[in-house]
């Protein structure tokens, strides 16, 4: 089976942790003894997406080596943002092969790494108890395993005395839970949700205003006041008509003559340009709040543990 690391197989995989914590961020320590042996390097799921390994960075604890940790020998601490490790000492550690993300984890890799956790001293803890088991459920059978054999006892109760026999093309992960069956006392999570109104804004066009120029023609008027002048002929009688005056005959001027200049104004009308007025174009921006109203739903915690104390954190 192909595994791969979390991020490869689900980029946006913080979406579904709880409180968005990143697994990868926790410290791992040994269950029985508190004491650290590292920090959560990685996580390898199968094709599914199902955790399978986790591969633990053993620090100084024994220096530089990864190694891999079943997902069912853990215990997820979030609150302590903490995992521990279930039955692993120093001495297993040891024993297990180093990982390499250089080198593609296959089957006999794997196979190396589940003989170290199928030794009964890593399982000693998970299946002793005090009273008598006749027998004890054995592993899921393909056809192609064998059915186990267990040892009946008043005390302890052992592992198989021979063990399943598996290939690599009947080889399942569900044929060992203890190993990759997460322990739901353990690892029970879920979320409650709740519907929010977002609001958003988008520019759309409305239209737009065609400013340009036309010709438009009329008659227009103006009045320009000119002058005009004419001779005027008065004859007028003296005081002294029909008086006898005394003149030589040479004071009788035939052909005497007298000038006067006449002059008239006449309109002169042309077509000037002027500005008339100037025209700006701007735009004005009105604000206003829009607001709407919806129903919206959201999840609320039911606990029902009657008589049972619970804390809430």
């Amino acid at each position: 089976m192909v595994l791969h690391k979390l991020a490869d197989f689900e980029p946006n995989y913080l979406e579904t942790f709880a409180d968005d914590k990143d697994i990868k961020d926790l410290e791992v320590y040994a269950e029985r003894t508190n004491e650290k042996i590292g920090k959560v390097h990685d996580i390898l799921v199968d094709d599914t997406g199902k955790f399978r390994y986790l591969v633990v960075d053993l620090g100084f604890w024994i220096f530089g080596k990864k190694v891999l940790l079943p997902i069912a020998r853990t215990h997820i601490d979030y609150n302590n943002n903490r995992v521990y490790a279930i039955g692993l000492n120093r001495e297993k550690a040891e024993e297990l092969p180093e990982f390499d993300e250089s080198i593609i984890t296959d089957y006999h890799y794997e196979e190396h790494v589940r003989n170290i956790y199928r030794q009964s001293d890593m399982y000693s803890d998970a299946v002793e108890t005090s009273d008598t088991l006749e027998s004890s459920t054995p592993l899921e059978t393909s056809g192609v395993l064998e059915t186990p054999t267990y040892v009946e006892s008043t005390a302890t109760t052992t592992l198989p005395t021979t063990k399943p026999t598996y290939t690599r093309d009947t080889y399942r992960y569900e044929h060992e839970p203890e190993l990759f069956a997460l322990n739901d006392e353990n690892h029970q999570t879920f979320k409650l949700y709740e519907e929010r109104l977002i609001a958003s804004k988008h520019r759309r066009k409305m239209g737009e205003v065609r400013v340009s120029k036309h010709i438009e023609m009329e008659t227009a008027k103006v009045s320009v006041p000119v002058e005009k002048e004419h001779i005027v002929i008065e004859h007028i009688i003296p005081e002294n008509a029909n008086q006898k005056v005394f003149r030589d005959e040479n004071d009788f001027n035939e052909g005497e003559v007298t000038r006067m200049e006449v002059y008239e104004e006449t309109p002169d009308v042309r077509k000037e340009t002027f500005v008339k007025e100037e025209i700006r174009i701007k735009k004005v921006v009105e604000r206003e709040n829009f607001q709407t109203q919806d129903t919206v739903r959201k999840e609320e915690l039911d606990i029902n543990s009657p008589n049972l104390p619970i804390e809430e954190r």
